[in-house]
């Protein structure tokens, strides 16, 4: 395994041990909304941080996300390559998605996975969850790994991706070097799958 990403995820690891002072914990008095729809919800919390300053801080609250890691036998991962208007980037991506409402997150990743990639993903087991910009984004995010999946017909959602393809995990960390894997979710999710696993997967 890397040894920088060792040392990263082992830290990492640390952190539910360490202590949570009250004296530095930041102090909410109210929150107010000056924007919401059912994407997003933008929002200033008035605030004071440990400093004594008490302000305004804008807050954007976005929906729980869902994203589902499939590896085959053949140490492969399902990705798709699309595109990002937003950043205007290319790349490639886990597939994944909103968790609706009463849907449990392991379900959206297996239906995720069934209509971007067309490929019905065995048994979902939950990796990671986490926040990927909790300074000033609400969104949590969790990643779900199935071993194995099968072709059952084409993406129902065929303007999510330019190309669907598996790809060998021992590429991931050169793909994610490169900046050729797109989102918090999907390198969060694969380096974190390598890691884990502790092969030589990882280079």
């Amino acid at each position: 395994m890397d040894s920088g990403l060792s040392m990263v995820i082992g830290s990492v690891g640390c952190v539910s041990g360490e202590a949570h002072p009250d004296e530095l914990r930041t102090k909410i008095y109210g929150e107010r909304s000056l924007y919401d729809n059912p994407w997003v919800r933008l929002t200033l919390v008035d605030i004071e941080p440990p400093d004594g300053h008490r302000f305004e801080h804008h807050v954007v609250r976005l929906q729980t996300v869902a994203l589902g890691l499939v590896v085959n036998d053949r140490d492969e991962v399902l990705m798709m390559w699309r595109h990002r208007f937003v950043t205007g980037e290319w790349g490639w991506e886990l597939p994944g998605g909103i968790v609706d409402a009463g849907e449990d997150a392991a379900a959206t990743a297996a239906r995720e996975v069934r209509e971007e990639t067309g490929w019905e993903p065995g048994s979902m087991r939950h990796l990671i969850s986490f926040q990927p910009m909790p300074g000033m984004v609400d969104t949590p995010h969790s990643v779900y790994v199935a071993e194995g999946a099968e072709h059952v017909s084409e993406p129902t959602d065929k303007e999510e991706a330019a190309r669907i393809d598996w790809l060998p995990l021992s590429s991931v960390v050169d793909l994610a070097s490169k900046g050729e894997v797109l989102g918090s979710g999907s390198l969060v999710g694969l380096l974190h799958y390598l890691a884990s696993r502790g092969s030589s997967t990882t280079g």
